[in-house]
């Protein structure tokens, strides 16, 4: 049985930054690894201070930060590498050297034993200056199970507490990754990380394997950055050990979409709708039958309540939705139907449905006001105001987008903003006709990705006032 902890290891500065096109700032490092520290992670691998002065200068002030987490630097097993680590004030270093006979022959060119014979000397030469230490066989799930087993064990009793078995080109079925791991737990004195790349897709599913065997940490990467498709994504990671394992990772799920957010903007690489636990679309229900079930009982489509991250589910209103939905849907509105009417305004939204791609708030609105023959509950607006939260696509000028926005009829104003949205804008239009137009332009607005639409129903107003000492400089535009 695992232990009922595990330590979440997080390489988004590491191993994260390998992916292609990504490169992040020093500042943007910090930021990173304030906020994987605030999140609960255990180890943060903060770079190869050898990779360049930006990578050391950055390893060197994340060390100096005196965060909760471990900081560990990345390295050969090379003394001029473990002085740079000493240098940077982290507290391991990570040595890694490839193992497996492509390794050895194609890019060391050297033997099992010159292999061993450095490692052991770059062990204990991190030990002897108060370094933590762990060994990393990189390639260890191809790696020849005796000679895997050898060098770990020396490593083990050279000094190294921590042992990585990396599955370097993601090519391990979670029963093979059980058994390996199970084997080295069993002659290695040390404790365990997995390190799983995603290139089959399995890198959470060997992840997962490898904890129940016996490992105590588990390598991520915040929204599963990476080498070619990345290793391990952190949110699934920390979700899956809680739902599936009943494991505490430590991590505040809470923050899960905050910090998924922040490495989105940082590394330029967005995610997809789809994505596990924060995708825009992991607790949406769309289909008449499951938005039924969801409504009388969550748990008929759902792996686990979304409010466990924080998020909370949503239904979605098109074609496929059934008068449960729309009633549900017309309720959180506060528009009150009777049955005829539900009947009524359901079939007018599935025709509109076929017509249009997407229904937004307005739509329902507009149908509901058609069906009822007066205007629905609230006052609204003398204008109908939209509020269009907008992504955009990643390596385009944000400022460049929202002035072209700025110049689309009925665009009034519009802010850059942090979080999950990148543009808030606020538009103004006479009708719903209108206002679709405009929604219209900005979604076919060049670099925008996705947005999302909220129709203002009724307005109010503060006093206006604003302590001087509160205001912050923004960006506005319009």
């Amino acid at each position: 049985m695992p232990d009922s902890k595990v330590i979440i290891l997080d390489s988004t500065l590491r191993e994260g930054e390998q992916t292609p096109g990504v490169s992040f700032r020093v500042d943007e490092k910090l930021d990173i690894a304030k906020k994987l520290d605030e999140i609960g992670v255990g180890m943060i691998e903060a770079g190869s201070p050898i990779v360049s002065e930006g990578v050391k200068e950055a390893v060197k002030k994340i060390g100096k930060e005196n965060l909760k987490a471990e900081v560990i630097s990345h390295i050969r097993p090379l003394k001029n590498d473990i002085d740079l680590s000493l240098e940077c004030d982290v507290d391991r270093v990570a040595i890694f050297i490839g193992t497996s006979k492509s390794h050895r022959e194609a890019k060391l060119k050297m033997s099992k034993e010159q292999i061993e014979e450095k490692v052991l000397e770059a062990i204990s030469y991190a030990r002897d200056h108060g370094l933590k230490v762990r060994f990393t066989p990189e390639d260890a799930t191809r790696t020849e199970t005796d000679y895997l087993l050898r060098i770990c064990r020396k490593a083990s009793e050279a000094g190294a507490d921590r042992i990585s078995v990396a599955d370097t080109v993601g090519i391990m079925t979670p029963n093979q990754m059980y058994d390996l791991v199970s084997k080295i737990h069993g002659k290695v004195k040390a404790e365990l990380d997995l390190h799983c790349h995603n290139d089959l897709g399995l890198a959470v599913a060997n992840s997962l394997a490898g904890v129940q065997a016996g490992a105590t940490a588990v390598h991520t990467t915040v929204n599963g950055l990476g080498e070619r498709t990345g290793i391990a994504p952190l949110s699934e990671v920390a979700v899956a050990l809680k739902v599936l394992l009943n494991i505490d990772s430590g991590i505040k799920f809470e923050l899960l979409s905050e910090l998924s957010s922040m490495v989105e903007r940082y590394s330029g690489v967005y995610i997809s709708p789809t994505t596990p636990i924060i995708g825009s679309n992991a607790f949406s229900h769309k289909a008449g039958i499951h938005t039924s079930a969801v409504l009388v009982n969550p748990q008929t489509y759902e792996a686990f309540d979304p409010a466990l991250i924080g998020r909370g589910r949503k239904i979605i209103v098109d074609k496929y939705a059934g008068r449960h939905a729309v009633k549900a849907l017309l309720d959180e509105m506060g528009i009150n139907v009777n049955d005829d009417q539900l009947n009524q305004i359901t079939k007018e939204l599935k025709n509109l449905a076929d017509k249009k791609k997407r229904i937004e708030d307005s739509d329902i609105i507009a149908l509901s006001e058609k069906v009822l023959g007066h205007k629905v509950s609230g006052e609204a607006p003398e204008l109908l105001t939209g509020i269009v939260s907008i992504k955009t696509e990643p390596h385009i000028y944000t400022t460049n987008i929202i002035r072209r926005i700025v110049g689309i009829n009925g665009v009034s104003e519009a802010f850059e903003t942090s979080g999950d949205y990148d543009i808030i804008t606020y538009v103004q239009a006479k009708d719903v006709a209108a206002l679709n137009e405009c929604l219209e332009a900005i979604r076919n607005t060049k670099g925008v990705e996705a947005t999302t639409t909220r129709v203002v129903l009724k307005r109010f107003q503060g006093n206006g006032k604003l302590k001087e000492e509160s205001k912050k400089p923004w960006k506005l535009f319009g």
